[in-house]
């Protein structure tokens, strides 16, 4: 899948490893996040789903996930962590051993995997789309994982062992998306199979975006690792790597107060899932896409991984008709997915304006 790439920018790590002292360069600072409103941490307040539970159609368990994507934060943003899973932890240790190894290679050879012009995947940062607009503090490598005969190997980092680790974590992970989307289309009443997931409509196919945070000792507080977004998809679903406090998540306000950031404090082992914006569009609304961003450490560097699942290249997006209603409209307008997906990409990452401008004019 080719479509507009991102412009290319300066490797973060590098800028850090050349002149740990030096000042931020300003297209990084962002003054006004001291105005930003953060409540206390309190890892309670993310709904946890026991995924074995789920698959055995636990009616409580099944009514906890249901709940989640639609009451969790007021108005309807959903955000688990997910534990019995089914991923093995070497399977996972491997990944994140992985990803550790890379990010610490020689600059150099990190660059033989260089997003090319007109290409999303790669090393270096998406979503730059301008030479003015403010930058994230990271770099990251973004693969196209399932399913593999989407794979462009030339920008996998080379030896076996890199390979043949994602290629078994991506496919854990992707068995265990199809699988919480059934449980999730059941719940709101869509006669899909979980073991037989049409692709049109499921996870037809993932990428599987890499992140390192480099430390900013001069201005933690006044850099992003991530801007506000949500994602494009259906699921993601996020794995610590270094278990370091960084994701927020945008909580509404509760009697009355502001909008806030909700700091969300990872499990040991677990998933963060987050329900993305094709999710919302397909049920019209009745789950809603999260609002997220990432924070970076003063001294220490913080790794994740996010596998994001989407349906078929050849999916259509828009409201399924089997959740509408005779009297209810649709909210949302409908179109093919690879316009879609050119879209989200070719602007910046600006909390949930896109999936604003999938919305109809009433």
């Amino acid at each position: 899948m080719e479509m507009t790439g991102s412009l290319p920018v300066p490797s973060v790590q590098a800028m850090v490893a050349a002149g740990r002292h030096a000042p931020v360069p300003p297209r990084y600072l962002r003054p006004d996040l001291a105005a930003d409103v953060v409540v206390a941490d309190d890892a309670t307040t993310i709904p946890i789903i026991d995924f074995q539970r789920l698959l055995l159609v636990d009616p409580e368990e099944s009514a906890r996930l249901h709940a989640a994507c639609q009451d969790w934060g007021f108005f309807q943003k959903m955000c688990t962590q997910l534990i019995n899973h089914g991923v093995p932890d070497d399977v996972m240790e491997a990944m994140k051993a992985s990803i550790q190894s890379f990010f610490a290679l020689p600059a150099e050879a990190k660059q033989q995997y260089r997003q090319q012009a007109g290409q999303l995947e790669g090393y270096g940062q998406l979503f730059v789309v301008s030479e003015d607009q403010k930058l994230d503090w990271a770099d990251v490598l973004y693969l196209n994982t399932q399913p593999p005969e989407h794979r462009n190997l030339s920008f996998w980092p080379a030896g076996e062992s890199f390979r043949q680790t994602l290629d078994t974590y991506s496919a854990a992970v992707k068995h265990v998306a199809d699988r919480l989307l059934g449980a999730m289309y059941m719940n709101l009443g869509l006669q899909l199979s979980i073991m037989d997931m049409d692709p049109e409509r499921g996870a037809g196919i993932q990428s599987v975006r890499m992140n390192y945070y480099p430390p900013c000792a001069e201005a933690a507080d006044k850099v992003l690792g991530f801007s506000p977004h949500s994602d494009s998809d259906l699921l993601t679903l996020v794995l610590q790597v270094n278990q370091l406090q960084g994701l927020q998540i945008k909580r509404p306000p509760d009697g009355g107060g502001a909008w806030a950031w909700l700091p969300v404090t990872p499990l040991q082992g677990a998933f963060v899932v987050n329900v993305g914006d094709v999710l919302e569009i397909f049920t019209n609304g009745r789950y809603r896409s999260v609002e997220h961003r990432a924070l970076v450490n003063a001294h220490t560097e913080r790794l994740s991984i996010a596998a994001f699942h989407s349906p078929s290249i050849h999916a259509t997006i828009g409201p399924l008709p089997e959740l509408l209603g005779d009297q209810e409209v649709p909210k949302y307008k409908t179109l093919d997915h690879q316009s879609f997906i050119t879209l989200f990409f070719s602007a910046k990452l600006q909390g949930k304006s896109f999936l604003e401008r999938m919305k109809k004019l009433s």
